[in-house]
């Protein structure tokens, strides 16, 4: 954690939480926010008048709303921001486009009453602030705003990629698994969608993200990608050309005969779902058959799986410090050896359809 000030500028077009915000940030000692702004376009000026260390946005607002805010300040002075965001289904989805622009973190607004949530609220926020502080702002229009695939595209892939009735009871022969934190949803927009269809391998995917976004999540990448992808739920099977992502605020493990299980055990490393509860999982059933993949994000998650992995004979994969938001989880993988390639993000869709296919 940062132990510098962190300078940072609030934007929200409601006065009451402008102050809210304003008054749970500086009640730490190591954060100063040094202006406020009521919409986005004011927040754009603001951003560029203060050059804050970080900005806190929210998403619904007038005249410009956050995330064409987002995408202003991205391209006009690129800086760490957190998003704030509702717990609405549309602010669910509006949160995972500014994450994929590139966005480094997000809070919820408080709901029900704002004095019982004010304690747990504030610790989150302070927590990212100082987290996005130290974090590396990436402009990724180009894989944020990416087309929807054609739905006949679509149809033709999941036909191609279905499996048969023998197919689908069995395990596939090759398993990918995909760990990830803060800077992740930026990371799986630049992977996910250059996966093909018919990849001949079931692809997990743990994202840190609490309940309620990892389904928006799945959802946005399912309309940007040939290949299948969808929240996970308890009983799913893992197949061939699919991507199950773990549900928010659980652990996502595989049966022995392939099936999806989801639990609430307590959090390990701090964050629910973890990377190495999946690893756990799947390592001692596929072994050499593995692709394991560790994107940005703070922490040490992943990395005792990827070191078991690889003693199995899977292979490894870290992204490079030059793409990563947060270089913390790869970095870990990296320093305990576990690491096979390290590649810049946009190099690693490739790598992985390379790996499987060679097995």
């Amino acid at each position: 954690m940062n132990s510098r000030q962190v300078r940072v500028l609030v934007v929200d077009d409601s006065a009451f939480m402008r102050k809210i915000l304003t008054e749970l940030l500086q009640s730490d000692p190591q954060i100063t926010v040094v202006g406020t702004a009521r919409d986005g376009q004011d927040g754009v000026e603001k951003a560029v008048e203060l050059q804050p260390d970080v900005i806190t946005l929210d998403i619904e607002m007038p005249k410009l709303d956050g995330y064409g805010a987002l995408r202003e300040i991205m391209s006009r002075r690129p800086t760490p921001v957190v998003m704030v965001s509702s717990h609405t289904s549309e602010g669910a989805e509006a949160t995972i486009r500014a994450l994929a622009l590139g966005a480094v973190d997000f809070v919820a607004k408080p709901s029900g009453s704002i004095s019982l949530n004010m304690h747990v609220t504030r610790d989150e926020l302070v927590s990212k602030v100082k987290a996005a502080s130290g974090a590396t702002p990436r402009y990724r229009r180009a894989t944020a705003e990416l087309p929807p695939v054609r739905r006949e595209v679509k149809a033709v892939a999941a036909a191609m990629s279905a499996p048969s009735v023998v197919e689908s009871t069995v395990l596939p022969r090759r398993l990918v698994l995909i760990g990830c934190s803060t800077g992740g949803p930026g990371a799986l927009h630049h992977i996910i969608p250059k996966l093909p269809a018919d990849l001949p391998a079931a692809v997990l995917v743990v994202q840190h993200m609490p309940p309620g976004f990892t389904r928006s999540l799945a959802q946005r990448l399912d309309e940007l990608s040939p290949i299948r992808v969808k929240e996970a739920e308890a009983g799913d099977r893992v197949q061939n050309g699919k991507v199950l992502l773990a549900p928010g605020g659980y652990h996502m493990l595989v049966d022995p005969d392939g099936r999806i299980r989801l639990n609430q055990d307590p959090p390990m490393h701090g964050v629910r779902p973890a990377v190495d509860k999946t690893f756990e999982s799947v390592v001692p059933i596929w072994q050499e058959r593995m692709v394991g993949v560790i994107l940005t994000g703070m922490g040490y998650d992943g990395g005792k799986g990827m070191v078991s992995l690889k003693k199995a004979g899977g292979r490894t994969i870290a992204e490079d410090a030059s793409t990563c938001v947060v270089y913390g989880m790869p970095k870990v993988a990296v320093e305990l050896g576990a690491a096979d390639q390290v590649l810049p993000v946009h190099d690693i869709a490739d790598a992985i359809a390379r790996l499987v296919r060679e097995g």
